[in-house]
């Protein structure tokens, strides 16, 4: 490992290891195979890159999607690792060949279905194989959330290089999908490296959505940096970013499958090369962008699971720097949810409600939202993190259990089709022509809230949806479900979170929370540099350095290259590339 830190310093210009990262790469330079389980930012990418400079051969990398392949191979040429990929876009594949079968490289990207594929076995069979990554290995798993079959077709390409260590790598499986990856992988049970799914600098919010865009405005109010926007359809994403966009000036896109593939493919380089652009996508975006200075995330709707979610907000702040992941949520959204379970393959039906209800859980929730998602991977963490909006800002809880016996009542006793507006009038004794002409205004529950109870009817209906216990009707009435036998017969306790004022907390500036130095002239000329050198060079400002670099840079001003290169991120090849241009503007200043 000394060797291995010698290589970490000159080649990445990190002094040491973080978290897990020491663990991984010890395994894979003994030769041992390996599932590590690292949260998203931790530096997963870094434990076969530093392997692949020091061990003899090749180190094969399979990936699932060829823009996240290309951004990997960004970074690593910018350090001056020799990578290639071999994917249907690249044109240069004959040279790539070539230089494998040479040993005249260090990490090869390819996609799961070449790799799986006999001819593909044949070629690598041609030179030295150091290392199998297998990158975001979930998709190994029929249990994950991001299922691809053709990773269930690597074990036979894998068997055949006998003593080729594997390192499988994710940042999103639970107990159950770890050990799938171990039996599909081939990896030994010991091989097991979980390093915890925390990630401290992300504040969690859940609100519910009563304007997306006004709320997601606010949020973009607050932070100025680039941010991701998910939303479920593709006809809301083109709404939201056009309202954003004309709402607030800043650079807004939309990314979705339906869009012409040169302007998707235009709208994303645009997004990684920016410092403050907002891009709206469905979830086909996110999984190929390793953009470090994401500042937040947004849910303009519920996302498929508690991992779909841990994965898509954990795009945020993975330089390590303060991000926000907000999520909007609907009844509807849930509603919806169940229904297309409908859908579903009789035998995953099970499973899916499952990670329904535990999403619903999420949202509910008056306790620390960190602690609901860490103890769902299986984590013991503290009662509160301090950094999710209910630690910052404690919601009360309501006994709703009388008040959710009426409602449930209601429900059956007007035939289980009313939509929530109708129960309501029913409930609280309005006089209404629909109510009377079907006779509810005689029934026992008429009138039966009076008006304090009144203002919890829809944050309690919201509550009851969530958790299954009302079920949305095709025709948009309602009807019982879930617990609600239970807590009509009074076995069952319903407690709801405090609902806020209508002004309330999601409407609330914060101050600007931005680690970096705002106004430090000499960290701003840095940046410019670091515009130009990134345009001029055609790659993302985050490849050149960091904002934590030039942080450093900006607090240490270093005065010659033997202090540059003590500065975190500079390594021996950006040091020979930029070392000069940037001492040269440290100095002006």
């Amino acid at each position: 490992m000394d060797g291995a830190r010698e290589a970490l310093r000159r080649v990445f210009g990190f002094d040491d290891f973080r978290g897990a990262q020491p663990a991984v790469v010890e395994r894979v330079l003994a030769g041992r195979s390996t599932l590590a389980v690292m949260p998203t930012g931790a530096g997963k990418s870094l434990t076969y890159q530093l392997p692949a400079t020091i061990l003899p051969g090749t180190c094969v990398v399979i990936s699932p999607l060829i823009a996240l392949m290309h951004d990997q191979l960004r970074g690593a040429r910018a350090n001056g690792i020799r990578a290639a990929a071999l994917t249907s876009a690249d044109t240069d594949w004959r040279e790539t060949m070539d230089a494998y079968r040479a040993g005249a490289l260090d990490l090869l990207y390819v996609a799961p279905e070449r790799a799986s594929q006999p001819q593909f076995r044949e070629f690598l069979s041609a030179a030295e194989i150091a290392l199998f990554a297998v990158d975001e290995a979930h998709c190994v798993s029929e249990w994950g959330h991001d299922f691809r079959p053709d990773y269930r077709q690597l074990r036979p390409l894998l068997d055949s290089f006998e003593g080729v260590p594997r390192l499988a790598l994710t940042a999103t499986a639970d107990a159950r999908t770890q050990a799938d990856i171990l039996e599909q992988l081939g990896i030994p049970e010991d091989g097991l490296i979980v390093a915890g799914f925390d990630r401290p600098n992300i504040r969690y919010t859940v609100r519910h959505r009563e304007n997306a865009v006004k709320q997601i405005e606010r949020l973009m109010g607050e932070e100025p940096g680039p941010g991701i926007v998910y939303a479920t359809t593709r006809a809301k994403v083109e709404r939201i970013a056009d309202d954003l966009a004309r709402r607030t000036g800043r650079p807004v896109l939309p990314y979705h499958a339906g869009l012409d593939p040169a302007v998707r493919a235009a709208n994303q380089a645009a997004f990684v090369a920016s410092e403050d652009m907002v891009i709206v996508a469905t979830i086909a975006f996110g999984m190929g962008i390793d953009k470090p200075d994401v500042r937040f995330v947004a849910h303009a709707g519920i996302p498929k699971s508690i991992e779909a979610y841990y994965q898509e907000t954990g795009r945020a702040g993975r330089d390590g720097d303060p991000a926000q992941a907000v999520m909007l949520w609907s009844a509807g959204d849930f509603a919806q949810a169940r229904q297309r379970l409908g859908e579903v393959e009789e035998e995953r039906r099970a499973g899916e409600r499952t990670r329904i209800d535990a999403l619903a859980m999420l949202v509910e929730t008056a306790t620390c939202r960190r602690a609901v998602l860490l103890r769902h991977f299986g984590e013991d963490p503290p009662e509160a993190c301090g950094n999710c909006d209910n630690c910052r800002e404690a919601p009360g809880v309501i006994d709703t259990t009388e008040l959710a016996r009426k409602l449930l009542s209601a429900v059956y006793r007007t035939g289980q089709s009313f939509g929530f507006g109708h129960i309501q009038k029913v409930l609280t004794g309005a006089a209404d022509d629909r109510v009377s002409q079907r006779g509810h205004d005689r029934l026992s529950v008429f009138g039966i809230v009076g008006e304090d109870e009144a203002r919890l009817l829809q944050p309690l209906s919201r509550a009851l949806q969530a958790r299954g216990t009302l079920v949305a009707t095709e025709h948009g009435g309602l009807r019982l479900g879930g617990e609600a036998k239970a807590i009509l017969k009074g076995e069952r306790r319903v407690d709801i979170v405090q609902p806020p004022p209508k002004s309330g907390r999601a409407g609330r500036k914060e101050r600007n929370r931005s680690a970096n130095p705002i106004g430090d002239p000499l960290f701003e000329a840095l940046r410019e540099l670091r515009r130009e050198l990134a345009a001029e060079a055609q790659l993302p400002p985050y490849v050149i350095f960091h904002d934590a670099t030039l942080r450093e840079m900006a607090a240490i001003r270093p005065t010659s290259r033997a202090e540059l290169a003590e500065i975190g991120g500079v390594g021996a090849r950006k040091l020979e590339a930029y070392g000069d241009t940037f001492l040269a503007v440290i100095r002006q200043h």
